[in-house]
């Protein structure tokens, strides 16, 4: 099956959009996943941290599912959420859409640009609970928020929340960013463990002023990524509840792979987040790909986007500058 690819990434948070409204691809729930695993392979001609599918929707202007590269399926991803609400707006000549996701339905809108030249977009992330049960997380109280679980860490106080992806938020300084305990902390909180069934996204925060946090996550079903938008978005709703940064204003997200601008609100004790950064494509492809065998697969001349990979480089170089002054 030849399959038309686009390589795009959100704050170097890498995909392969697959767009199923202009195409008729018609895969198997096995297919999808078994594509994840084989495309999205770092070792092979190709390589990210997931797929985008672009389907119809009945109730919004299109619909976004994402898989991991281990081949599970993500319930909203942030990053990947701002390429499709590009792919989608233009494709339907659109400046808002409402993307269909797996638990909400989510507006997105083009944006000014974040860094000179830079396609921009505006995705909601939503909906936000501090409920254990909606992680889920094994706990003996109906939240965290704040504490300790010695038998995690007995250093970092920790913060669960679903955006609707599940994290688990640490405020740390810089000496814990470079050691390995997040590594060793998100690796057995994603493999068999007494807290967390079904895994879940590990994030440290490393304040820097008002208004500018740091922000490094290990992906549930990736591991260490350039960022993770969702992630970014809850790390944004920690720093205001601690009284770093305030509700309605900008905070500027910085990551290893460029910067996010995200905004909390809060309406009738409701919180949703602005996440703004953003949708870059790097390449287009065609795969040829034996359906029974994925990862055997051929392709066509990469057509590379060389003027938006150039620019999103100089976005890079001065959110690197940022960091090396106030890490």
């Amino acid at each position: 099956m030849k399959i038309d690819l686009i390589k795009c990434h959100g704050s170097g948070n890498d995909f392969f959009i697959i767009d199923e409204i202009s195409n008729t691809y018609d895969f198997t729930e096995n297919q999808r996943a078994e594509l994840a695993k084989a495309l999205c392979d770092r070792s092979s001609d190709l390589g990210a941290d997931g797929i985008l599918y672009v389907l119809k929707s009945e109730i919004a202007d299109a619909r976004m599912r994402v898989f991991n590269p281990d081949g599970s399926e993500a319930s909203m991803c942030g990053n990947g959420l701002r390429c499709v609400a590009r792919y989608v707006c233009e494709l339907l000549g659109l400046e808002e859409a409402i993307i269909e996701t797996m638990k909400a339905d989510l507006q997105v809108k083009k944006q000014e640009d974040i860094f000179e030249n830079i396609p921009t977009y505006l995705v909601e992330i939503s909906p936000v609970s501090f409920k254990v049960k909606d992680l889920p997380l094994h706990h003996d109280k109906e939240t965290l928020i704040n504490e300790k679980i010695s038998k995690i860490s007995e250093e970092l106080t920790f913060t669960a929340l679903s955006v609707p992806n599940p994290h688990f938020i640490a405020i740390v300084e810089k000496e814990q960013v470079s050691s390995d305990l997040q590594k060793n902390i998100s690796e057995y909180l994603n493999g068999p463990n007494e807290f967390f069934p079904d895994g879940v996204n590990v994030s440290f925060i490393k304040p820097l002023k008002k208004g500018h946090i740091y922000v490094r996550t290990f992906e549930r079903g990736v591991g260490f990524t350039n960022a993770c938008g969702t992630a970014m978005s809850a790390s944004t709703l920690v720093t205001c509840m601690n009284g770093l940064n305030d509700m309605q204003e900008p905070v500027e997200v910085y990551n290893n792979g460029g910067k996010v601008r995200c905004v909390v609100h809060e309406k009738n004790g409701k919180q949703s987040i602005d996440l703004i950064g953003n949708a870059s494509y790097v390449y287009r492809c065609e795969a040829d790909v034996n359906m029974e065998n994925p990862v055997e697969f051929t392709l066509s001349p990469k057509e590379e986007y060389n003027d938006e990979i150039k620019q999103y480089a100089k976005l890079q170089e001065h959110a690197q500058q940022f960091l090396k002054e106030w890490m």
